[in-house]
């Protein structure tokens, strides 16, 4: 696919060509260095790194033991990138996290002066680990850095080292004492990452890798000046309309206000996506695209980010939690009733209204 007949797409530079072919190797090497301490996690790895290049914050659920820390310290050293692990407990403050002004007197002149103390948030990386134990207050804190890449202190913005990556793990057993983001929060993080527990064969491997004292060396493969790049290069990935209407249906098809809505939706959504989603859905499946070494974005790559996407932003209602229903199991279901092929819905030489766009669907 052209650039010339994509939707909003800016066009592609040889070198662009060139970076997209180099990020392909370096993501095939990348897997190979992580699995010399990780073993398994492909899934949650390629979908780490999507967010990474498409410049989005993930939340990670486990419960504790499935090596997050040592995944996200490790990817870290294999970009290149500075790491900072911040443990949210009930009585952090958010001077803990973003850093405090102190008094600082010159020696030669007596004068005194403030100066800023930078907190662990200034890195390129940073695992904040069991978010939901910390009060709202704090929790705010990390809004102004996930959003703005910045940090304001004593009335002065101090911008964040650039890349900035926030992960954010959750445990989804103890929920007793926790303080549950709200909506508008979670909605800032791009994913929630589902991570599972190892297979036998993989947690055979997990036993012999780390029993022994054996350590392993990881090699920087990309540099934070290249993920730089490659995260504007995302952007100028060409996407075709019908693409972006399949991405627009995810999110349409969970608003039960709307006459989009099939029945299973009405029967166990209690509110919907918004615009956000189908923009990380769209900036997602260019990442991926670019991973898997294309030029273009496919369905099948708004597929593969469908679930991480859209697992934090559609709520299900009582009727889902007493059925068992997840918001998986909704997107699985949207997945079997979308056409996922232009071929598939087009008729007369018109696409019909699954594939327009507009509010006269």
């Amino acid at each position: 696919m052209s650039s010339e007949n994509a939707s909003g797409a800016q066009p592609m530079s040889q070198q662009d060509l060139e970076a997209v072919d180099k990020l392909k190797g370096a993501y095939a090497t990348i897997r190979k260095e992580l699995s010399k301490v990780i073993v398994g996690m492909d899934t949650v790895i390629e979908q780490l790194l999507i967010a990474i290049f498409s410049r989005g914050h993930c939340i990670l659920e486990g419960v504790p033991g499935l090596a997050k820390t040592l995944l996200i310290s490790s990817l870290a050293e294999t970009l290149k990138l500075t790491f900072n692990r911040i443990q949210f407990t009930p009585d952090l403050m958010p001077s803990d996290i973003t850093g405090t002004e102190v008094i600082q007197e010159d020696k030669s002149t007596g004068e005194r002066t403030f100066k800023f103390l930078k907190g662990p948030i200034f890195a390129n990386v940073i695992l904040a680990d069991e978010i939901n134990r910390t009060p709202p207050k704090t929790q705010a804190a990390m809004m102004e850095a996930m959003q703005e890449r910045q940090v304001t202190a004593g009335g002065r913005k101090y911008p964040l080292d650039q890349p900035f990556f926030v992960l954010a793990t959750q445990n989804p057993i103890e929920q007793e004492g926790t303080y549950p983001l709200p909506e508008a929060q979670l909605d800032r993080f791009m994913f929630k990452v589902f991570v599972d527990y190892p297979s036998e064969g993989e947690e055979m491997d997990i036993m012999k890798m780390t029993t022994t004292i054996q350590a392993a060396e990881l090699k920087p493969i990309l540099s934070g000046e290249d993920i730089l790049l490659l995260q504007d290069i995302v952007r100028k990935v060409p996407i075709a309309d019908h693409v972006i209407n399949y991405a627009m249906k995810f999110a349409r098809m969970t608003r039960i206000h709307k006459g989009e809505a099939p029945d299973f939706i009405r029967e166990w959504v209690s509110w919907g996506a918004g615009p956000r989603a189908i923009q990380y859905l769209i900036l997602g499946g260019k990442a991926r695209a670019i991973l898997m070494g294309r030029y273009y974005v496919s369905t099948e790559d708004i597929r593969a980010v469908a679930h991480p996407v859209l697992r934090h932003r559609v709520l299900t209602n009582f009727s889902a939690e007493a059925e068992g229903i997840t918001t998986d199991t909704i997107v699985d279901k949207l997945i079997e009733i979308i056409p996922d092929k232009q071929s598939e819905v087009m008729s007369d030489g018109r696409l019909p209204n699954v594939f327009r766009s507009g509010d006269d669907q």
